[in-house]
């Protein structure tokens, strides 16, 4: 082998080392402006030309300018230089259809040919360069060689083309690109595609996550007024608390901060935190009563009570028939409408469920439940196939038949059936305990609740959608940069003392973004303002409210004074509370 043989091996050699290095560097460049630009510099490199453009396809309707370089002009537009490109895309059709290959950069991305011109000014076939020597004229340039290489997927699909211009020898001069170098670009291209390729696709699945995630949570809040936009305020206080917490140069948080990764990882924990909602009955989550379920049961009880006064008229109208006195009947009749009226107003008042249910109220609830009236329709008549089965665990008593006022019956009642998440060695580890009725629909039950609307069946119903979220989030395959998704999301009703749900973790069990989202949770709930059953409660309320939390060890202490020392409490309260909610706050004691 001569010197001459020796120095082309020897640069064949390199050239194709550098190709390797270029690939390797293109599957660990992360940002896409960045890659294109890395992709259109060494291309200009392994070729020595003047200039370069890349193009990618845009719907497959027009390549759009990427990337634009110009030594000569000093040209630098797209990639990392900042500098927008206001050039117009180039169309790869007709407005009649037919595929545009007058242009040399559709020409090479409607067939997928490789285009090498040694010079625009003299080539004689049709494609059209005009819009270049009008360039060439406004910018005193001269595009003489022309390379243009489709950028192929692993499918063999164009995704975009890469021009260079003016290749240029050793002495500086514009020559024809070398066709040695045709097989040296086209595998430079092969990589670039599937680099570009790759990168778009991670994009575009990202941008599909963030957009079912965001899916999930609006479907959440859509499904009942009573969370209204929960889940899509939440995760904007949540990143406001931990970005002050980022910020903190003194104090317990000094040295916490997030990478972009873990920050979103954190989103995506924020938006999800209550998926495990979309399997809560909804009549549970809206139930404004105590004796609702899929529709208000107080309508049955007052229609009973009616029965009652209709029954009190005719026992008079028989009485007077019969030649009875008509005062006497009159005035029992009235005292006994009157006494009827007063206590379906005080069962109505205790569906209502807004006061406190003392002793003394259960007991006078008791007594009235025991008033009887008669029924002479069968009640298996018209029902579900569910109901029927429910009911056939008493055989029918023959009509007509008497019945309490309020009961608790036998088919109010559906027994639970497997624990499942509350089993005890349950894999999640959830600590909560399940009642043993499944529900208990019960009159007298349901009324004698002592706070609020809910029964324990019901309250554990609703607070399960935690370990729901969890079994859910924890079924995914979650990539390694997302994997704490679903720690961060399942442990905002956990508590600081072990008291919470639905795993009785300890303050130092959970992570700093999980603390958050407890304290987060707390706040939007009691400051929103499209709860249909609560007033919103003032800045001030929710201050105190939240104190006296953090006495009783239900959320952390310094997480709790940053949210305060920081102002993020204020700074949301501006963003989505309204005015009449944002009043004095006493600091004192926090």
């Amino acid at each position: 082998m001569d010197s001459s043989e020796g120095a082309a091996a020897q640069a064949a050699s390199e050239t194709y080392r550098e190709l390797i290095e270029i690939g390797i560097a293109l599957s660990a460049e992360r940002d896409p402006a960045r890659l294109r630009e890395r992709i259109l510099l060494e291309a200009k490199k392994i070729t020595r030309a003047d200039a370069g453009t890349l193009y990618l396809k845009n719907k497959g309707r027009e390549l759009t300018f990427q990337i634009v370089r110009n030594d000569t002009l000093g040209l630098a537009l797209g990639g990392t230089s900042g500098a927008a490109i206001d050039l117009p895309p180039v169309p790869l059709s007709h407005p009649d259809g037919r595929p545009n290959l007058n242009n040399v950069a559709s020409y090479c991305a409607n067939t997928g040919e490789i285009v090498n011109i040694p010079d625009a000014y003299t080539h004689t076939d049709d494609l059209d360069f005009s819009g270049t020597e009008a360039f060439d004229r406004r910018l005193g340039y001269r595009s003489q060689s022309f390379l243009n290489v489709p950028l192929k997927n692993h499918a063999g699909f164009v995704i975009g083309v890469l021009q260079l211009i003016n290749a240029r020898d050793d002495a500086g001069r514009v020559v024809a690109f070398d066709d040695a170098l045709l097989p040296v670009v086209s595998a430079l291209a092969s990589q670039a595609a599937v680099s570009i390729d790759n990168r778009n696709l991670i994009e575009e699945l990202q941008v599909l996550l963030d957009a079912f995630v965001a899916l999930i949570a609006q479907a959440i809040d859509t499904k009942s007024p009573y969370t209204g936009g929960h889940c899509q305020r939440v995760p904007v206080l949540t990143e406001m608390l931990v970005r002050a917490a980022c910020q903190a140069e003194e104090g317990p948080f000094a040295g916490f901060d997030l990478t972009e990764a873990e920050w979103y990882e954190l989103r995506v924990a924020s938006w999800l935190h209550d998926c495990g909602k979309v399997v809560t009955p909804e009549h549970i989550v809206d139930k404004a009563t105590k004796l609702e379920a899929i529709y208000d049961r107080i309508h049955e009880v007052r229609m009973r009570f009616e029965v009652l006064k209709r029954d009190a008229e005719i026992a008079m109208l028989k009485g007077l028939l019969a030649g009875g006195d008509a005062q006497a009947l009159k005035q029992a009749y009235e005292t006994q409408v009157a006494e009827l009226d007063e206590e379906f107003a005080f069962v109505g008042a205790c569906n209502v469920g807004g006061e406190f249910m003392a002793p003394d109220k259960v007991a006078r609830l008791h007594k009235i439940a025991e008033r009887t009236w008669t029924r002479t329709l069968s009640n298996r008549i018209g029902i579900s196939y569910a109901e029927s089965k429910r009911r056939e665990a008493i055989p029918e008593r023959p009509l007509p038949v008497e019945e309490k006022l309020l009961e608790d019956r036998y088919d109010h009642v559906s027994s639970r059936e497997g624990l499942r998440l509350s089993a005890p060695g349950n894999p999640w580890g959830f600590t909560m305990k399940a009642p043993e009725r499944e529900f208990n629909l019960g009159e007298v039950y349901n009324l004698s609740i002592g706070r609020g609307t809910l029964t324990e069946e019901d309250r554990y119903k609703i607070n399960e959608h935690m370990a729901q979220t969890i079994v859910m989030l924890e079924s995914l395959p979650w990539p390694r940069h997302l994997r704490r998704v679903p720690e961060y999301a399942g442990g905002h009703h956990e508590k600081m003392d072990g008291t919470g749900y639905p795993r009785g973790l300890k303050g130092e069990q959970m992570s700093v973004p999980a603390r958050v989202m407890a304290i987060a949770d707390i706040f939007e709930a009691l400051t929103a303002a499209d709860r249909p059953y609560k007033r919103p409660k003032t800045l001030s309320e929710s201050i105190r409210i939240m104190r006296m939390m953090v006495k009783d060890r239900h959320i952390d202490g310094d997480l709790f004074r940053l949210f305060i020392d920081s102002g993020v409490y204020l700074d949301y309260a501006r963003q989505f509370l309204t005015p009449e909610q944002i009043d004095e706050v006493d600091l004192l004691g926090v």
